[in-house]
């Protein structure tokens, strides 16, 4: 039963006095009112990861999960027990649980509010009267309430019979609490005791369905006591854009929630299941694409160059002595141009340097020690330069007005001179070589901004050599005083300046290339700043950059990991402290970021400069500040190949992972929704390297096969049908068997095997009696280090042909079957260095089998094309990560043509190449699994008809699951 503040109940004080405790002895009291608490509790605190999300400490992030699960029956769960002794007019029996409250409500309000959004809460019956219009109510309980309107077809919740009340609440302090609950699957909102809002509207949609719009406000006074001082319960108050609007704005919410209604009526009067709309599909995870961009980009920036509605680049090439112009169009299609710079052009910038209101260049030049300016001409292109001499080794170049006579200057730092240098604009493009000013050693980045607030610029500058950044406060004509300076980590290489806990003084955040942190130093306001503290990052961070991600209004970083092709999201607090939220894989080597909004969808969207594969990453960024959303789960060590397929014969998909290290295969059962159970394990040979699945034994239930490399076998465990397994038989083979696959080979009914072995160059058939039993038939040769096979009817003859990739020769063979199950070589391909996987598909739609290959020594993969008699022509190379060692090929946005995922182990990176036709693909979008993925394979694994993705981690010892986010 929903409270609607009528019975009297006070405000929640006193539980803030307790100490906190751990979450076993928080719940000492309470062992004598709840059924097998402390089962629940060592429940609770053995689900909760070591390093809990969101800054939160083991037993605060356990007391959050405690909260959500449900009780056996008959027994009441802590959050039924709770909720209704906070609802009670006498909270007398309240008095237990106040040592769990005082850990629960600190954890929560840790975490961040969600931005203000609307939330849904369903009760069976009909509380129209106890909700008239206008009147205020508070909910004294802890109130779950979903984002998603599939609310309305669990009857657990709603139902779709009887009286049934569905409240919409403006909520404004919610806490999201998925990533400490029990229910991993479920997008929870929770609002705190002393919600208080107001009724707005009601409406009947539908016979017996009530909706109750509420808007929560601010209580005259305080309705929940604070947990601890400087804890936040609502989000800092801001007046945004819609201030003025504020009379407005309910009236066409009151419309949009009647329009709604409707809608809501009609499908439950009309329809037997709700399904909410699909925003149109950009990619398939909603992660990003990449440019080329020449040999050796080093900086970037956005602009309109052409003064149109879409984002424009810049990105200098330092081995080719240019500046790459990319203009955008509707079509988030980058067109490009180039222009001639200095020698090895590093950084650069954008602005409009002689009051033209058209976007010039100034580029920074390390080889020639110069700077070019070039204007703009407000169609892309850019006139004649002048070029400027500066210090040795320019490394950086930032533009204001720092002489207060409204003409834009420069500053540029130089590395070997250990100065910053001055160069003052006349506003119409000129400029004039100022001063000099020393600064710490081996400056390599700075910032301006007003740090004592002053009203003229200062500077701020990272010296890499001596592990620190050296303030320049300004005069305001162009000259600066001494610096003064403040310790980083170890070489800095990168600054910003910012407000990040909100009191209006301007703070710094510093990359430290070699240890592995930013610092963070907030500013006093005079012009000094505290000492740092520090944040670890990913592995030698090198540029980051700060916006409001989320739309909370507080300040978050985004952080490039160089060594480890990564950036790395920080989720701000807005008191100077920051709690890691995400990492997301880029190219090779990225070394810089920029953003601005490049698919005008009003989000934050980021820019990256790849080093190492020439490349730029765009990733489109949404309003709750993430770009990909996947789950993990544990496995054995070191697991290495995975086959996905029903086990249980329930209709979810399932999945099995050998692990090298443990030598066994692990069982994960689906339960649908894309949720497994845990592993069930086998042990099989030694170091197993590859997994099939099939009905080896024609009883309808799946079987699998291992092969153990070291013990030149491979396991058989033949399955029940329900899951289980029966213990593996093992069949003796080649030296080093690495790959497998099955097919009837000879026409008998009954699946047959193949086997690489590696330490033979050879593949061995064993062809299945039926009887449970493998007999070695023959042996072929092929390349040196065979590493992968594939069949298919290559020649259209009826027979199974094959198809293996040899490392050490870079080619790929095909034997073709005479069809009595001995084999031929027909041909051998050259693909790229090291082939390691190999798959078969008709890319093209000719209905022939083509051959896809990863090049693993390449970081590519080979396309060949199959003219239809077998022999293969015309292959096609496309760029991908580091060390791709597994793929597959399946149709995941749904527009008829096949995509590629690629796992580079190298990279720890997924590569996803969306096919257009005629067998080509577009640049790879990356998606982040765990550490050194080895394997892939995809399936329906939550039953809405679109292929996901499966990718073992070797390193990580998980397995990562993406779900598909594109319409059917």
């Amino acid at each position: 039963m929903l409270d609607n503040g009528k019975n009297g109940s006070n405000p929640l004080r006193g539980y803030a006095n307790t100490p906190i405790l751990p979450l076993s002895k928080a719940c000492a009291p309470l062992q004598e009112h709840l059924h097998n608490l402390s089962f629940y509790v060592d429940m609770a605190l053995e689900d909760t990861p070591e390093q809990p999300l969101d800054g939160l400490t083991i037993d605060e992030s356990a007391a959050i999960r405690l909260y959500t699960i449900e009780w056996d029956a008959p027994h009441h769960s802590l959050y039924s027990m709770l909720n209704f002794h906070l609802k009670a007019t006498n909270r007398q029996e309240l008095l237990p649980y106040f040592k769990y409250l005082k850990l629960f409500i600190s954890a929560l309000s840790k975490l961040q509010c969600v931005p203000s959004l609307t939330v849904w809460r369903g009760v069976t019956k009909n509380l129209t009267e106890d909700f008239p219009l206008d009147s205020r109510v508070t909910w004294w309980a802890f109130s779950s309430c979903t984002t998603e309107m599939t609310v309305l077809e669990n009857n657990m919740y709603l139902g779709r019979e009887g009286d049934r009340t569905l409240f919409s609440v403006e909520a404004i302090n919610g806490r999201s609490i998925r990533d400490h609950s029990h229910f991993v699957t479920e997008n929870e909102i929770l609002l705190l005791p002393g919600t208080h809002m107001v009724v707005q509207s009601q409406l009947s949609p539908a016979p017996n369905l009530y909706i109750i719009h509420l808007k929560q406000i601010k209580p005259d006074e305080e309705l929940l006591e604070l947990p601890f001082e400087g804890a936040h319960i609502f989000p800092k108050e801001m007046h945004p854009w819609y201030w003025k609007k504020r009379f407005s704005i309910p009236m066409i919410f009151l419309i949009i929630l009647i329009i709604t209604g409707v809608i809501i009526g009609a499908v439950l009067g009309t329809r037997k299941s709700f399904i909410p709309n699909v925003l149109p599909c950009t990619n398939p995870f909603e992660s990003f694409g990449s440019i080329n961009a020449g040999e050796y980009p080093s900086s970037i920036v956005l602009a309109y160059f052409t003064n149109d509605t879409y984002l424009d680049a810049a990105i200098t090439v330092a081995n080719e002595s240019s500046v790459i112009i990319y203009l955008g169009d509707p079509t988030n299609i980058l067109h490009s141009s180039k222009i001639v710079t200095g020698e090895q052009p590093v950084s650069i910038i954008t602005a409009d340097f002689n009051n033209d209101t058209r976007k010039d260049l100034a580029i920074v030049n390390s080889g020639d020690n110069t700077i070019i300016v070039a204007l703009g001409i407000g169609n892309g292109l850019f006139q004649s330069q002048n070029t400027y001499s500066v210090g040795s080794s320019p490394s950086s170049i930032l533009s204001d007005d720092f002489n207060n006579d409204n003409k834009l200057d420069l500053i540029v730092v130089s590395q070997d001179s250990n100065t910053v240098n001055v160069l003052l604009g006349d506003g119409l493009g000129n400029f004039i070589v100022s001063s000099n000013n020393s600064v710490g050693y081996y400056p390599s980045f700075a910032v301006s901004a007003d740090f004592n607030n002053d009203s003229k610029l200062d500077l701020a500058v990272t010296n890499s050599f001596d592990n620190t950044i050296s303030v320049l406060l300004g005069y305001g004509n162009g000259s600066f005083l001494n610096h003064m300076t403040y310790a980083t980590g170890l070489y800095p290489t990168f600054l910003i300046s910012d407000d990040f806990n909100n009191d209006n003084i301007l703070d710094i955040a510093v990359t430290n290339n070699k240890n592995n942190t930013i610092s963070i130093l907030l500013g006093i306001g005079n012009g000094s700043f505290y000492s740092q503290y520090t944040y670890t990052t990913g592995s030698a961070p090198i540029c980051l950059r700060s916006s409001d991600f989320n739309k909370d209004n507080n300040i978050d970083l985004a952080i490039v990991n160089s060594d480890d092709d990564s950036i790395i999201i920080f989720f701000g607090y807005g008191n100077g402290t920051f709690a890691e939220e995400a990492t997301y894989a880029t190219g090779n080597y990225p070394v810089y970021l920029v953003f601005g909004d490049y698919n005008n969808d009003n989000n934050t969207d980021l820019v990256v400069i790849n080093n190492e594969d020439a490349t730029v990453s765009l990733f489109t960024g949404r309003a709750n500040g993430t770009f990909v959303f996947v789950q993990s789960y544990g496995t054995g060590n070191s697991p290495i190949s995975l086959t996905v397929a029903d086990f249980d014969n329930n209709g979810i998909l399932d999945f099995a992972v050998v692990e090298q290290t443990d030598n066994t295969v692990s069982v994960l059962l689906g339960i649908g929704r894309g949720v497994f159970q845990m592993a069930l394990n086998y042990t099989v040979g030694k170091n197993p390297s590859f997994i099939i699945s099939s009905d080896f034994d024609n009883d309808n239930n799946q079987d699998l096969i291992i092969a153990n490399s070291d013990a030149d076998s491979v396991s058989v465990l033949y399955g029940n049908g329900d899951g289980f397994f029966h213990p593996p038989l093992n069949v003796t083979v080649g030296s080093l068997p690495s790959s497998l696959t099955s097919i009837d080979l000879n026409k008998d009914g009954y699946i047959d095997l193949v086997v690489v072995n590696n330490g033979e160059n050879n593949i061995r058939i064993l062809l299945n009696d039926g009887n449970k039993t493998f007999y070695m038939y023959s042996n072929y040769s092929v390349g040196k280090s065979p590493s992968s096979i594939v069949s298919f009817d290559f020649n259209r003859d009826g027979n199974i042909d094959l198809a293996v990739t040899s490392k050490d020769d870079d080619i790929v063979s095909v034997l073709f079957n005479r069809g009595n199950g001995s084999f031929y070589t027909s041909a051998n391909y050259t693909v790229g260095k090291s082939p390691s996987c190999v798959i078969c598909a008709d890319v093209n739609k000719d209905t022939y089998g083509d051959l896809i290959v990863a090049n693993y020594g390449q970081n590519t993969i080979s396309v060949l094309f199959n003219n239809g008699a077998g022999i293969f022509y015309n292959i096609s190379t496309f760029i991908v990560g580091r060390y791709p060692s597994s793929l597959v090929a399946v149709d995941f946005n749904n527009d008829e043509y096949l995509d590629l995922a690629v796992a580079n182990s190298g990279s720890n990176s997924v590569s996803v190449l969306l096919g257009i036709s005629n067998g080509t693909f577009q640049s790879q979008i990356k998606y982040t699994p765990g550490i050194f993925p080895t394997s892939i394979a995809s399936g329906d694994l939550n039953n809405d008809q679109k292929p996901d993705l499966i990718v073992t981690n070797g390193k990580s010892n998980d397995a990562y699951i993406f779900l598909n986010n594109c319409p059917k």
